[in-house]
């Protein structure tokens, strides 16, 4: 931008005197109506939220993590699938393979989902490809070097049946970021979705990313509970 074109004046009847526009006042000087939303109606309009494979993505997308903090947290409370399995970790066992079945589904239905619905010209192009491509490489990474570093009982929800780590993991992933199974996992649906050209994947992978950071949200202060209780425990004997 300009130097006069970042600048207002004051009092037109007196002599000009230029003021600078409020650059960190906020968003109050930018004109909305002339931002240009062809990509966004683009997307809209090829995307048909009503179609029934659509719902059924929507659905499991939404389900999933639902599914798991209230029964992590029931087990929590009650240790009721503890005593019903007589095991702790064979109890988390069991949720962790539910959780991968119910995964597995949402992964499938979110294809299906995709390949129903039309593909979109502009994302269909050799280098949004190869970007898929990438992506989905970098979320398998965050996905796999996650669960190594956190074993089974880590990655699904040991904490609440009272499996606890000895210490927080910091190494990678975790040093690039705080959730990298459910990044990773975003990831390799916007990568799904660029390689398919598919519109309906990028608003299915943005529904991804809501839920996800809802989820987070609930999880983290929960996990922190639990380690914070645990050292008071300890402090006590």
């Amino acid at each position: 931008m300009s130097d006069a074109a970042a600048v207002r004046y004051q009092n037109p009847g007196e002599e000009k005197r230029a003021v600078p526009l409020d650059c960190c006042g906020g968003l109050n000087n930018v004109d909305y109506s002339k931002m240009d939303l062809t990509l966004i109606e683009g997307l809209l309009k090829l995307t048909n939220f009503q179609d029934s494979s659509f719902c059924v993505a929507v659905a499991a997308i939404i389900f999933n993590p639902f599914f798991w903090n209230v029964v992590a947290r029931w087990e929590h409370r009650t240790h009721s699938l503890s005593r019903l399995f007589g095991s702790p970790h064979l109890a988390c066992y069991c949720l962790g393979f539910v959780i991968i079945l119910l995964n597995v589904y949402r992964s499938h239905s979110m294809t299906v989902a995709m390949k129903a619905q039309s593909k979109w010209e502009v994302m269909d192009r050799t280098d949004v490809f190869y970007a898929g491509v990438g992506l989905m490489v970098l979320g398998t990474v965050l996905v796999v070097s996650s669960f190594l570093a956190l074993g089974f009982t880590g990655t699904f929800l040991g904490d609440y049946f009272g499996i606890l780590m000895d210490e927080k993991v910091t190494g990678f992933p975790f040093n690039i970021t705080g959730n990298p199974m459910y990044w990773g996992s975003t990831a390799n649906y916007l990568g799904l979705a660029l390689i398919g050209a598919s519109p309906v994947g990028l608003v299915l992978t943005a529904m991804v990313a809501v839920v996800y950071k809802v989820a987070i949200r609930f999880e983290g202060p929960f996990t922190e509970l639990i380690y914070q209780e645990r050292s008071q425990r300890r402090k006590r004997e």
